[in-house]
Parts: C-alpha cells; structure tokens; sequence
C-alpha cells in the first residue's frame, strides 16, 4: 500500500472511529439518563406508597386508642429504612442503621447515597408529624446501571470497529486489485518491450553494418513493440474485449518469429534449427506470438554461450528444446507463477511464463516441461484443440 493510500486510509479509520465513539456516547447517556431517572421515580413512588401505608396505621392506631409499636411499622423490603420525629423535629422511633442528613423543608430530595421523602400527613397522631423515609440502595442501582452501561458501551464499540475493519477490507479490495492491475500491466509492458528494444539497440549500433537483413529486424522490431503494446492493453486493460480468432499456418508463423530471435542468438553463438510440417489451427495470431516469443526468449537467455535451440512442430505437438542450464525439479511446479524467477541469472520480472501459462490455459492448450540441471530444458505444446 502506497504513503498516499495508508495516510487516506488513517484518516478514514479515524473519522469512523471518533464518530462511531461519539454515537455511542450520545446513546449511552441517553439510556442512562432514562434508565437513571427511570429507578429514582420508582424508588420515590415506593418509598411514599409505604409512606403513606405507616401513616395509615398510626392515624387508625391513634383514633382506636390503640397502643402501637412502632417496630412492626418496619418494611419487609430491604434497602427501604424509616424514622419518626414529632412536632419539634425530634426523633422518636428510627430504623435507620446510619445517620441520614435530614432537611424537613422538601417533600423529598436525593442526597449523595440516599432518596428521602417526609410525610406530614399523620399531622400530630401518637405524637408523630413526620415520617421520614429513606432508601438507600439507590446508589448501588445506579452504579449497577453504569456498569452495565459501559459493558454494552464497550462490546458494541468492539463490534464497530470489526465491522468497519470489514467494510475498509471490502471497499480497499476493489482499489487493491486495481492498483495492481496497473502494476502488472506496467511490469508486462517492461518485460515484454525489452526484447524488441535490445534488437533496436542492436540494429542501430554504429558498428552493426546497415545491411538489409538489419533494416528488416530493425522494422520487424518496431512492429514487434506496437504489437506488444496492443496485446498487453488488449490482456490487461481490455479482458472483455473480443480476440479475433484466425486460421494460421504455424510454419510460416514460427519461422517469422525466429528471424527475430536469430539476431539475439548470434550474440551468444547459439544456433536455431527448425523441424515443421505444415499444421493449421485457430488461434489469435498475437496471443500464439507471444507463447513462441517468450518460451524462446527464456531459451536464448537462459542458454549456455554456443548452446543450441531446436523447434519441433509434428503431429500437432510444438516443442522447444534448448541445451541450457535446466530447471531444478523442486522449482519447476512454480515456474508459472507470477514473478516467480527459479534463478537470479540474467534480468526479468518472472512474467513470461505466467503469461504462456495464461494464454495456453485459455485456449486449452496442455503444457509439458521437461527439464535437468546443466542439462536443457524441453517446453511442449499439445495443440489438438485448436485443429
């Protein structure tokens, strides 16, 4: 991934991030706020209800002259706590277990730990004016609520983050592939123009005579990189397009290519013999060029000085023999693979036979390699589909 691309990238991430933080901290106090408010109102309405329930017992005990202990007032639910006070604020009965602030101005009121409320409606009766109610488990609640609160906060944010690590993996994808489409077709185009090039050069050396043969490979050259060009925007940028598909006599095609090749050959004294019998197939005429182009190239390049290449067309089987440094077996199930070198003689980007390999799979055209080290190798070409 290119500087240009991670520092989009990061930036993305975090905007998706901070926002996705910012969300769930809106949401998150939203609940706890409702959920916050939710305990006190049902706390405070609990607390009057049994309120109300003492200062019912003690107006009928009062009236009915009834004596009444003030400890069987106390509520069977825990948390919930209460004390009595008469007119002077004085306490006369307490269940409280500590000390609880009491301000008998408010109805009722939350101080740090506590909800409180104060009914006066026993107004004087067995000497009490204020029942003072207190819950003190609301604390505990609400740090219950944070808790639980934070724990949702922290595996939705989780969540989040794995599905936006998802989506930026499926968004780049598409990106990814094609940027390196661009790469490859940069690499091909190199690999595939540095042979023409080199017989340019070659050709126009102010010591290479300029005879007709020269002037012939300097234009079969030329033409040779125009073709690449159409061939590799044809491959990589235009896969959709439709081949034209010709009847081609394989002979005539083959001894073309190696009037192209026999400059390149000479400077390394290697020899080239052809052994053909007239074969026709279908095929498209720059995709077969390029099979042929590129096995010899590897031949050429890869050949001893004053090696040999023998081309062998019969009984629609095209083979490529040449006597050069050979293919360890250990390397020869990966030599099609995209810039896989088995060797780091000589330069190359490990195309040339991924791009035969594409072609042959294509056209359904079975490939056999036969190879030993300091030995040769031996490229065959089954060509019964194509007859």
């Amino acid at each position: 991934m290119r500087v240009e691309e991670k520092s989009i990238l990061v930036k993305f991430v975090s905007l998706y991030l901070i926002s996705a933080f910012i969300m769930l901290s809106v949401i998150a106090y939203l609940i706890y706020d409702m959920q916050y408010k939710s305990i006190y109102n049902l706390s405070l309405s609990n607390l009057e209800m049994i309120s109300s329930k003492i200062s019912s017992r003690i107006i009928t005990s009062d009236m009915k002259n009834e004596k009444l202990d003030f400890k069987s007032l106390c509520s069977s639910d825990q948390g919930i706590k209460f004390a009595l006070f008469d007119k002077d604020n004085k306490n006369i009965f307490t269940d409280l277990k500590q000390e609880v602030p009491i301000n008998f101005n408010k109805k009722n009121y939350l101080n740090d730990k506590h909800i409180v409320t104060i009914d006066k409606s026993t107004v004087g009766h067995l000497g009490v004016n204020s029942i003072v109610m207190v819950n003190d488990t609301f604390t505990s609640k609400v740090n219950s609520i944070i808790i639980t609160i934070l724990l949702g906060f922290i595996l939705c944010y989780i969540v989040i983050c794995a599905v936006g690590y998802y989506l930026i993996q499926l968004f780049m994808k598409p990106i990814e592939n094609e940027r390196k489409r661009l790469d490859n077709f940069i690499k091909d185009t190199t690999h595939e123009l540095n042979t023409p090039i080199t017989a340019l050069m070659i050709c126009t050396d102010q010591q290479t005579p300029r005879s007709e043969k020269n002037m012939e490979r300097i234009y079969l050259s030329s033409k040779r990189i125009s073709q690449i060009y159409k061939d590799l925007t044809h491959l990589i940028l235009e896969t959709d397009k439709k081949k034209e598909i010709e009847n081609i006599c394989l002979k005539n095609l083959i001894s073309k290519e190696l009037e192209y090749f026999e400059l390149l050959a000479s400077k390394k004294n290697i020899s080239i013999q052809l052994n053909a019998e007239e074969t026709c197939i279908n095929v498209n005429v720059d995709d077969f060029q390029r099979i042929i182009g590129n096995v010899l190239s590897n031949a050429i390049k890869y050949n001893n000085r004053g090696g040999e290449i023998i081309v062998t067309l019969k009984d629609n089987l095209l083979s490529i023999k040449d006597n050069g440094i050979g293919i360890d077996i250990n390397d020869q199930k990966s030599i099609f693979n995209r810039y896989y070198r088995a060797t780091t003689q000589d330069g190359g980007f490990g195309l040339g036979l991924n791009i035969v390999y594409k072609i042959c799979k294509e056209y359904n055209i079975m490939i056999d390699v036969e190879s030993e080290l300091k030995v040769g190798t031996t490229f065959s070409f089954n060509l019964n589909h194509l007859i």
